[in-house]
């Protein structure tokens, strides 16, 4: 996708409004749903929901097994953000093909076949085979039967981590331009107990987690915000255990500048069927919880940008 083709893509992204978000090979990898009414400081997004496979993924696992590893539903469950003015940005592909959540370092030597053009620096996730392609699905399935070259890996990154990172980051500037200030929340679900391949293997999870680096990527007010509105809708809420965050909030939380950035994680038990990987009766409560979430952080960012005005 050259220059010209990703500023289009951004400018007919804002032109949309939310609509059924069933979607078969989407044409871009990222859509943007724009404040219904009037706009708010805050920014939603959801890397981990898209339900594209590209045709050159090329895996073997089964794809009931890869669908386990989305996180399924989430686009949907905050699609009515923007009727309280946030902007939404949603990853269309899978995050099994590449993880915008991780960063382009985040390499996997066992799955790379030859060498990549920088020092690639593995992390645990990568041990784990969930780096920035994945290797291992559900508890240590192989994806491939294959490696990956280079080239494979390196058309994943310029056709979808960068534009999805170019798009959220524009419309986070755009935000904190406008309003001095920008409270971001970063989508995503969770299973129930942690698998092999998590960092809490066996164990129970709450309701949902809240991640913010150990309170380095928004200002606390935001987190006890969050908390204490799915609290007082009677969820059980964990903040850091076990998930602190990554790329996403790491790279664009920066509370001395204006952006808060909370990454939260839904219990897939409180919204999904765990065999069919279908919407349980709990999706449409959780959705309409999750509306009045939206609104309690418009409320919440509106008189942050009120205070900075005064």
């Amino acid at each position: 996708m050259t220059q010209e083709q990703k500023a289009q893509s951004i400018k007919d992204h804002e032109k949309l409004s939310i609509e059924p978000m069933e979607r078969t090979a989407p044409p871009e990898p990222v859509s943007v749903f724009e404040p219904s009414d009037r706009p708010a400081p805050m920014v939603f997004d959801a890397p981990h929901s898209g339900r594209h496979y590209p045709e050159d993924f090329g895996h073997v696992a089964d794809i009931e097994l890869l669908k386990g590893g989305e996180d399924r539903f989430v686009d949907e469950l905050f699609a009515d953000a923007p009727d309280h003015g946030a902007t939404y940005v949603v990853a269309n592909f899978a995050r099994t093909y590449i993880d915008p959540n991780r960063r382009l370092s985040d390499i996997d030597t066992v799955l790379l076949d030859g060498d990549w053009h920088e020092t690639p620096e593995p992390t645990i996730m990568s041990e784990r085979g969930v780096g920035l392609v994945f290797r291992l699905i559900g508890n240590g399935t192989s994806i491939y039967d294959r490696r990956l070259s280079a080239a494979d890996i390196t058309n994943r990154i310029e056709n979808y981590w960068r534009p999805y990172h170019e798009c959220l980051a524009a419309m986070i500037d755009r935000t904190a331009a406008r309003f001095g200030v920008c409270y971001h929340l970063d989508c995503h679900s969770m299973m129930p107990v942690g698998n092999e391949l998590a960092p809490d293997p066996g164990q129970d999870r709450a309701d949902f987690v809240l991640g913010d680096l150990d309170g380095t990527t928004c200002e606390p007010g935001f987190t006890r915000l969050v908390a204490g509105t799915l609290e007082a809708l009677g969820y059980s809420v964990a903040v850091n255990d076990p998930y602190k965050g990554a790329l996403i909030v790491e790279r664009y939380g920066a509370p001395d500048k204006g952006v808060h950035s909370l990454q939260i994680e839904i219990n897939r038990k409180l919204y999904m069927d765990l065999e069919t990987l279908e919407r349980s009766a709990g999706f449409e409560p959780l959705r309409a919880d999750l509306a009045k979430l939206a609104a309690a952080v418009a409320d919440y960012s509106a008189a942050s940008a009120s205070s900075i005005g005064t």
